[in-house]
């Protein structure tokens, strides 16, 4: 059973960029922030995918907060799409927007070109913060190419991944996740979008992110 938990609703702006962003909270004093990015906003992807919303509920109930934002260009945030590039820009407000609003440690994850993108933020910053990428591509010429492994900081990382992936095969993700000394969770049976396997997913986010 789910615990209980409340939603509100903000707006990040930043270099003249206003994001829709939402905030999933436990009712408990959550024990760690999490900022979590969509799939690819040229092809479908939304905050609101089913994915997002399945995996926030179960990183809710394992008493994390989770915000949730549209990257530039999509639903009500403004700006367009930018190549990806801008894009990293609007992890960096995301991560400030929860690091300033809790005095917690602030994960990242992302799904897909969000995980891409997270990932790309993080070598740009510098940081170490603890990460969880679902089935990012690895040479798919639609997402942005990985760091390369000596760009990115030392963290705890881990990378889930389906065994029939369309997008990315589980070799291709664990010689990447290898590279850079990250874990590597593969799910039998599931493809690029965990159907019937969310709630699992939820779980290995929030058992990742919260310690």
């Amino acid at each position: 059973m789910l615990a209980a938990s409340y939603a509100r609703w903000v707006k990040i702006s930043h270099s003249g960029i206003d994001l829709e962003a939402r905030w999933d909270l436990p009712d408990n004093e959550p024990t760690a922030a999490v900022v979590f990015c969509h799939p690819h906003p040229q092809h479908g992807g939304t905050m609101r995918a089913p994915l997002m919303h399945k995996v926030t509920k179960a990183m809710v109930a394992g008493g994390l907060a989770v915000l949730r934002f549209n990257f530039r260009g999509v639903g009500e945030s403004t700006g367009e799409w930018s190549g990806g590039v801008g894009e990293i820009d609007d992890v960096d407000a995301a991560m400030k927007e929860a690091a300033n609003l809790y005095g917690l440690s602030v994960g990242l994850a992302g799904w897909s070109f969000g995980a891409a993108t997270a990932l790309r933020w993080q070598a740009g910053a510098g940081s170490s913060a603890s990460y969880v990428g679902i089935a990012p591509p690895v040479t798919m010429d639609l997402v942005p190419v990985l760091p390369e492994p000596g760009d990115l900081a030392g963290g705890r990382r881990l990378f889930i991944v389906g065994s029939r992936d369309q997008f990315v095969t589980p070799a291709e993700l664990a010689d990447y996740a290898a590279s850079i000394d990250a874990d590597l969770e593969i799910l039998e049976g599931s493809d690029h979008f965990f159907y019937f396997r969310e709630q699992r997913v939820g779980e290995l986010l929030a058992d990742h992110l919260a310690s």
